[in-house]
């Protein structure tokens, strides 16, 4: 089942979500219904938060990214296959020197900006049955982990970028919220006026 998005303005996007355990109700159906929803919407990515479940739950999908000529090899070649269900994870660490990459995100339609992110990142999560992983990610890999990561932590890229550009996104913000913009996929919006 294809699930409303839920915008920028949801306080659902700005809390810290909770892990959650093997007897959590419904797990399998709500993660078959967040996948339909990523794809319905065109993304890569789909954390609890953005469907307004505010639990330590995201998936990836960056197979998409593997046809990006602009990508190295290297890149291509480990987003081919990066398609995964992150269960309460934890970055363990951060490493090298910030790099700039334009991000997008579901819950904040027709926004991109440049986001400084560490390129290489250590991490432990449990999978849908509740094994343990460490791993390490490098590129865009660790990139879009980090980005559905800061979903389940109570933070946007938008937080990220410098005063001035949070400035001048500062009304296509509001008008997210109130529903004032056009999305291919289904939206649920915070700040809309009822009955329009």
């Amino acid at each position: 089942m294809i699930l409303p998005v839920v915008a920028y303005g949801d306080p659902v996007l700005r809390k810290v979500a909770v892990d959650i355990d093997k007897d959590y109700p419904k797990l399998n159906e709500l993660i078959t219904n967040m996948k339909e929803t990523m794809y319905n919407a065109s993304g890569v990515g789909l954390a609890a938060p953005q469907i307004g479940k505010s639990i330590r739950l995201f998936l990836i999908d960056a197979s998409p990214f593997a046809e990006d000529e602009d990508l190295s090899e290297k890149d291509r070649t480990a987003l081919k296959d990066f398609n995964k269900v992150f269960i309460n994870a934890k970055i363990l660490e951060e490493e090298g020197d910030e790099w700039a990459f334009n991000e997008g995100c579901l819950s904040i339609p027709d926004v991109r900006e440049d986001v400084f992110r560490k390129p290489k990142i250590t991490i432990e999560y449990q999978d849908e049955d509740f094994n343990t992983h460490t791993e390490v990610l490098e590129g865009l890999a660790a990139r879009v982990f980090q980005h559905e990561y800061d979903h389940i932590e109570g933070v946007l890229f938008t937080d990220k970028l410098s005063s001035l550009k949070k400035r001048l996104i500062k009304k296509k913000l509001e008008n997210i919220s109130k529903g004032k913009i056009n999305s291919d996929y289904r939206m649920r919006f915070p700040n809309a006026k009822k009955g329009k």
